[in-house]
């Protein structure tokens, strides 16, 4: 049965139609999926970094019962699925509005009851909010101790040190790392299509439902993906470097071989230099 199913493989490659692929590659829909994939990851990462250095701090300066409290969220959201997650926000939530603060002048019943836009945007950036969370406090954790004795001996309070000396110097560390989050970020972004939310991989699967080119649909998604992905590759090479302003930028290839972390022995003729 191997043996006959290796056989059909040449058969399956003809069958693949790329006109299909360019035909839907800039379809008005998908462009709509793709944008909204894009949005969606934007606002849930700045959102996961704002959460990242809000809960970060507090447990570094081990301020009393907020560190602990924070810590508890970390150990939360990194230590169950993402799509568990999700559905608690889209599912879960509105089934638990509380009868008992009914009485409030402002309440309202529906507020629980979440849009899919808002609960994936609730749920990637508090996600990301707990990962965002340790890359920070690793960042912090890498200063050295002294300079926050430095700053202190200028009469600065801990969170002025940690606000004007501790977290600039930090960010060299973190941006990388963060960098990489929001990679994943433009890739976990496809979850939020079990909540129906519409964004580039459900736009895909509503057109590939009716036309049954499964396969063709879903490479159209993939290069979307790939062109996000490697062109946040170069962003991220940039701002790496301009952190890092002591070494040399170098010629177009090497930016090229840093953003997509070639080997550094290919040069600039694509071979290996022996």
């Amino acid at each position: 049965m191997m043996l006959l199913d290796l056989l059909q493989l040449p058969i399956l490659a003809r069958e693949f139609d790329w006109g299909t692929v360019g035909e839907y590659l800039f379809r008005d829909s998908i462009r709509e999926g793709a944008w909204r994939t894009l949005q969606l990851s934007v606002l849930a990462q700045i959102g996961g970094i704002i959460l990242g250095v809000v809960t970060a701090v507090p447990r570094n300066l081990k301020i009393p019962v907020i560190g602990q409290l924070f810590g508890l969220y970390v150990w939360f959201f990194r230590g169950t699925p993402l799509l568990l997650q999700l559905f608690i926000w889209y599912f879960a939530l509105p089934l638990y509005a509380p009868d008992e603060i009914a009485w409030l002048p402002f309440y309202d019943p529906d507020l629980l009851r979440l849009s899919s836009f808002q609960a994936a945007l609730i749920g990637l950036a508090v996600n990301e909010g707990a990962y965002m969370s340790e890359i920070m406090r690793a960042g912090i954790e890498s200063i050295e101790t002294g300079q926050m004795d430095a700053a202190k001996s200028l009469g600065m309070t801990r969170l002025q040190a940690m606000r004007h000396v501790i977290l600039p110097q930090a960010a060299r560390v973190v941006v990388p790392p963060t960098g990489n989050e929001f990679n994943a970020m433009l890739k976990n972004s496809s979850l939020a299509y079990v909540i129906s939310y519409q964004e580039l991989l459900f736009r895909s699967r509503a057109i590939y439902v009716n036309n049954f080119k499964v396969m063709e649909l879903l490479v159209v998604a993939s290069l979307w993906y790939l062109f996000f992905t490697t062109v946040w590759s170069f962003i991220q090479a940039e701002i790496e470097q301009s952190l890092r302003p002591e070494q040399e930028r170098g010629g177009v290839w090497q930016r090229v071989r840093r953003a997509l972390a070639l080997p550094e022995r290919w040069t600039a003729g694509g071979g290996e230099s022996r």
